[in-house]
């Protein structure tokens, strides 16, 4: 059995219909797989009706790439399974919906105050769902050749932290992010903790204060992790009893379609949506 817990579909910042990636998916070879669109679960139904539909089906995981904020830095939680219906939880992703766009916005102000050619109407037809990212930003840099590729806007001359045109946003505490999901009926995996090209490198000590709140997995096998930071990822993982998963992080063409390239044990897989842990069990 073959496991990929976390991919994207257009309806964030991904390139594909969530109905493709689930098509691709399969003929990646996989048996079992997640979308997790940032802060969003507008993708679920349409994925997981293709999936079924599949001549060969598909076992959809229901997913979401929520967007947090340590110490300043961007941290992303991974939850899977949980009721996005649940009011604390869906009052969140609102707010954190919501502000992507204001966000957006003043960006593409901020561009065009540098002396780019691109609009806010340019940028939102990317985004085409409700989940609007610097990614499409950056997609419209290059269709307006300010720039030659996404990553070459991902700088600080441009739209990396601390850019001349980025705009901070509303992001969750981690730790508080992990009991909404917990709440929810979820299970959260803490994603690419080591991704050090796009400046997500978290110490040991966060992964132990979120384990404490009720983390239940880590993301090792990334395709940014190294080898050395893979060994340690899993030997902490195993002495806090967190269970180790992998997956492609895929985008789509922004990567590459790259589904499949890491993947989830399936005894990780099984063992860490059977602790999904009771309303009244969660850390709070």
């Amino acid at each position: 059995m073959r496991i990929d817990l976390h991919c994207h579909s257009d309806v964030s910042d991904g390139t594909r219909p969530p109905a493709e990636v689930m098509r691709r998916a399969r003929e990646a070879g996989l048996d079992v797989v997640a979308l997790t669109d940032h802060d969003t679960v507008a993708g679920w139904q349409e994925a997981a009706d293709a999936a079924v539909a599949l001549p060969d089906p598909l076992e959809f995981v229901p997913g979401i790439e929520l967007s947090c904020k340590k110490n300043g830095d961007s941290l992303h939680l991974l939850g899977y399974l949980f009721d996005p219906e649940e009011p604390e939880l869906a009052a969140e992703l609102a707010r954190i919906r919501d502000d992507r766009v204001i966000r957006a916005e003043r960006m593409v102000e901020r561009l065009q105050q540098l002396g780019v050619d691109i609009t806010w109407a340019q940028v939102r037809d990317l985004a085409g769902g409700e989940s609007v990212g610097r990614p499409h930003i950056a997609r419209a840099m290059v269709a307006a050749g300010v720039v030659p590729t996404v990553d070459d806007a991902f700088t600080e001359r441009w739209i990396a932290a601390g850019g001349r045109a980025h705009v901070d946003r509303y992001a969750l505490d981690p730790a508080r992010a992990v009991r909404l999901l917990n709440q929810a009926g979820g299970v959260t995996v803490l994603a690419h903790p080591r991704a050090r090209k796009r400046g997500y490198v978290f110490g040991d000590e966060v992964i132990e204060e979120l384990a404490a709140a009720g983390l239940r997995g880590v993301e090792v096998d990334h395709p940014d992790h190294t080898p050395a930071d893979r060994a340690r990822l899993r030997d902490l993982a195993g002495g806090l009893g967190l269970a180790v998963t992998g997956a492609s992080d895929d985008h789509g063409a922004l990567t590459g379609d790259r589904l499949g390239r890491e993947t989830t044990a399936p005894a990780a897989y099984r063992a860490m949506i059977s602790e999904r842990l009771p309303a009244d069990r969660c850390a709070r």
